[in-house]
């Protein structure tokens, strides 16, 4: 979409261009990730090719994990005349290091629902007070985290979607 008179767009047209609404990039506006905006007569906010640029940039960011106070840091480094990939590389660095954690976590706790499910056809059929396939399965110490990872990621068949 080409810019409309000589580089200036209102909102909606600038989230048009993006894929955002006019509600995300007034947030935006709202917190101060994006500058202070001019306004025509009437008030309507007015976007330059700046703006475009920037909001472009914070929707990558966005998109690859990072938090909007991680953008913000980013965007005051290079506000401030500073280069700041040296300061992303260290931020995807952090991430990549929470995400191998987390991927080590699911991988354990796959393991111990493999094991779970070995062992329920010998438990099956058990006297127990509700299922003996729980019930007669050691817990470990470690099982009590796994509950946390399956609040955090809901699965896609937990009713309404939302976590425990």
């Amino acid at each position: 979409m080409a810019s409309p008179r000589g580089g200036a767009w209102r909102i909606g047209q600038l989230g048009a261009h993006l894929g955002v609404s006019a509600k995300t990039i007034r947030y935006y506006d709202r917190i101060d990730l994006l500058p202070a905006r001019r306004r025509t007569l009437a008030g309507y906010r007015i976007y330059d090719i700046n703006d475009r640029d920037r909001l472009g940039f914070i929707l990558k960011a966005k998109a690859i994990g990072l938090s909007l106070a991680e953008i913000r840091g980013i965007l005051a480094l290079r506000q401030d005349g500073r280069e700041p990939c040296d300061h992303v590389i260290e931020l995807v660095d952090r991430k990549l290091e929470r995400v191998d954690e987390e991927l080590h976590a699911l991988d354990a706790y796959r393991r111990r629902l493999v094991e779970l499910r070995a062992e329920a056809g010998g438990t099956r059929r058990t006297q127990a007070c509700v299922c003996g396939i729980i019930e007669s399965h050691p817990l470990g110490p470690e099982d009590r985290s796994y509950g946390s990872l399956l609040r955090i990621r809901p699965s896609s068949q937990a009713g309404s979607g939302r976590g425990a």
